[in-house]
């Protein structure tokens, strides 16, 4: 009755989204109010309808109901309760319902938060974001149900998908939805101003929190990924240049491109038309990226679906979307008008500067992603495009992206002057410096580009420091009121310099665990030992291990410095029984911010085993750079003046409700 229950409020969901995706859109076009009315509470009804589905399905995966399809395929009764929620979304069907769920989220934060906003563009905002609804709940019904019986129940399921069977996995997708789908609240406000033909400063300041939450949590899930990969597939990389990586990267790029786009925006009433279509762009690339994972047209071990005919019904849908979106712009843009006029040295040179990288870097980026897959559409030709491509591309732009971090921030808007905002980062330029030169003396000149690579990164994370410090004019008004300057400074001004530090940290991090690193690949028997970056590693053994879903081959290590013990590590090699699948269990131990990484490969004769060892130096600074840039986006969100928009005085909100909030 409760999976009954479930597909019923999902058609239900379905039917309140056409409703949605017409009256209240028609409303806005013709400001009439009660049309405009229905717009919150069908959203808000929406979301506890979609709520209910997916909390009926989580039940079926609780009790091991096998009599649904979907929890038969992906569940076993003896697997961990963990793993038997995070089962609800490791699939096709139920990551899709997730995908949903988080959609009409979005959408009732909207109902319910954005009351500052005018009327119309939020009833157009909701509309747009109930088609995009419509379209994914009748794909999820029409392909996808995840609440299809089977006649005759098997006794036990085929278990989840064991390299999914990982805590990182309830971790991960959730985080990486809400950074894709919360995109779509950015499309359908641009959406919808195009639509009303209503596009200014104010604009800007209401899309931009959500362009945080979304940057934020995309940044984390990411960065989640990354690590599962890392940790569980036992290959020692953090980053493959997959192409559902690249899925998820490319919108990354995009959003972080808007982000800056809306401050000229909003500052300035500039680069309006680019801002609007950068809003497009970002939540097409998480489209694109959700048809790469679905479609079938790509085997990875983060694709969900191999059905053609899935394949077909996003694509038919991504058509829709974006080209619907796209052709609205091309209608609308030229009656933009343009905004305000700026110096080419100035923070909004700055800004579009960033912009040009950055979506330079994103096109590189789909370029390599899609050719593959384009050339052997069209030829049948098969070829593979990995990381040397992504690295002679995308890093050069990078490169000088970095070097112009720090001067954004420093500069003044519409004309600033170049010598002067150099002359204050000329202690973070001192500071960079002496990190090379301290990289060449510990390291040698055998790697001549990775002690560069070092003061570049340290060149980030000092110029934002130096941001924070002239913006309050720390060594000019004394220490005292310095710091009492600091208690005063707008949430987006530390977000801001929050996020580029932490830029600066995951550059350092990468840097010196790719260039650095010392890897070892031998064969190992009891009583070897190995030696790498100064720390002596002995294996011990290896011995079977039963778990609850699994069997494993446990292989013990010591890991000594000096002759002491620091630590000891069991990596292993599992087989899930229910579907015969081998998992490989790296053991880490982490030595400040660097890691030792060891990786079990193929037995050979008597007790030897081939071994993977690694000293990773500083490879934890890539995610905690992550995490840094989170929480700068978290502190640019609490900025008051984000939240509030810019609201009217009193008397006259009275006596024009829906009037537009001055800038």
């Amino acid at each position: 009755m409760i999976v009954e229950l479930g597909h019923f409020a999902l058609v239900l969901a379905f039917v309140l989204s056409l409703i949605l995706s017409v009256v209240p859109v028609w409303g806005a076009l013709k400001e009439d109010e009660k049309m405009m009315s229905v717009a919150s509470p069908v959203t808000v009804s929406m979301f506890f309808l979609v709520l209910i589905s997916f909390a009926a399905l989580t039940v079926a995966y609780l009790n091991s109901d096998f009599s649904v399809e979907n929890v038969w395929q992906n569940s076993h009764s003896a697997k961990p309760l963990i793993y038997k929620i995070t089962g609800v979304w490791g699939n096709h069907e139920g990551s899709l319902l997730l995908w949903v769920l988080i959609l009409v989220f979005f959408g009732a934060l909207v109902a319910i938060f954005g009351g500052n906003l005018p009327a119309p563009l939020r009833s157009a905002t909701l509309g747009v974001q109930g088609w995009v609804s419509a379209g994914f709940l009748l794909f999820l019904l029409a392909t996808s149900n995840p609440f299809n019986r089977i006649p005759n129940p098997p006794i036990e399921g085929n278990d989840l998908n064991p390299i999914l069977q990982d805590i990182g996995l309830a971790i991960h997708p959730p985080l990486l939805y809400v950074g894709y789908v919360g995109f779509s609240i950015t499309f359908s406000f641009a959406v919808a101003a195009l639509l009303l033909g209503r596009i200014d400063a104010a604009w800007a300041r209401w899309v931009r929190p959500w362009t945080l939450l979304a940057w934020a949590f995309l940044t984390l899930g990411i960065s989640m990924g990354s690590y599962w990969a890392y940790y569980e597939l036992g290959w020692g990389g953090w980053w493959f240049w997959d192409p559902v990586e690249n899925a998820s990267f490319m919108p990354w790029l995009a959003g972080t491109a808007l982000l800056h786009s809306a401050i000229v925006m909003e500052k300035r009433e500039a680069l309006k038309i680019w801002t609007v279509l950068l809003a497009i762009f970002t939540f097409s690339l998480s489209l694109l990226g959700t048809f790469l994972v679905r479609s079938g047209v790509l085997t990875s071990v983060h694709a969900f679906a191999t059905d053609p005919a899935r394949g077909t019904f996003i694509l038919v849908l991504l058509c829709i979307f974006i080209g619907g979106s796209l052709s609205l712009y091309a209608w609308r843009a030229p009656l933009l008008k343009q905004g305000g006029l700026f110096a080419p040295i100035s923070r909004e040179g700055s800004l579009v500067l960033n912009n040009l990288f950055l979506t330079a870097a994103c096109a590189a980026v789909l370029v390599g992603t899609l050719y593959p897959l384009a050339l052997e559409a069209l030829t049948g030709e098969k070829i593979s495009v990995g990381a040397p491509f992504f690295n002679l591309t995308f890093g050069p732009l990078m490169i000088p992206l970095l070097m112009a971090v720090p001067f954004g921030p420093v500069l003044a808007w519409k004309r600033g002057d170049l010598l002067a905002a150099t002359q204050r980062l000329y202690a973070a330029f001192g500071v960079a410096i002496l990190l090379v030169l301290f990289t060449f003396w510990l390291w040698g000149m055998e790697r001549v580009l990775a002690p560069l690579g070092v003061g570049l990164s340290v060149w980030v994370m000092v110029g934002a420091i130096v941001e924070i410090v002239t913006r309050v004019k720390l060594f000019e008004v004394g220490l005292v009121r310095g710091f009492s300057r600091l208690k005063g400074l707008p949430g987006s001004a530390w977000g801001t310099a929050i996020a580029h530090f932490g830029i600066g940290v995951t550059a350092l991090g990468i840097v010196t665990a790719t260039a650095f690193q010392d890897e070892k690949v031998l064969t190992m028997a009891p009583g070897d030992t190995v030696s790498v970056s100064g720390y002596e590693i002995t294996f011990d053994g290896i011995a079977p291990r039963q778990g609850p879903n699994y069997r494993e081959d446990v292989g013990h290590f010591v890991i000594r410095q000096d002759g002491i013990v620091i630590a000891e590590l069991d990596p292993s090699k599992r087989l899930y029984t229910a579907r015969q699948m081998p998992t490989t269990e790296a053991g880490i131990h982490t030595i400040g911010f660097s890691q030792i990484y060891l990786s079990l490969g193929e037995p050979r004769d008597g007790a030897s085993i081939d071994v993977r060892v690694y000293f990773k130096p500083l490879i934890t600074l890539i995610w905690i750079g992550s995490l840094i840039m989170a929480v700068g986006a978290v502190f640019s969100i609490a900025d008051r003046r984000l939240r509030v928009g810019a609201p009217k005085p009193a008397a006259r909100r009275q006596a024009i409700p829906d009037a537009t909030p001055a800038e």
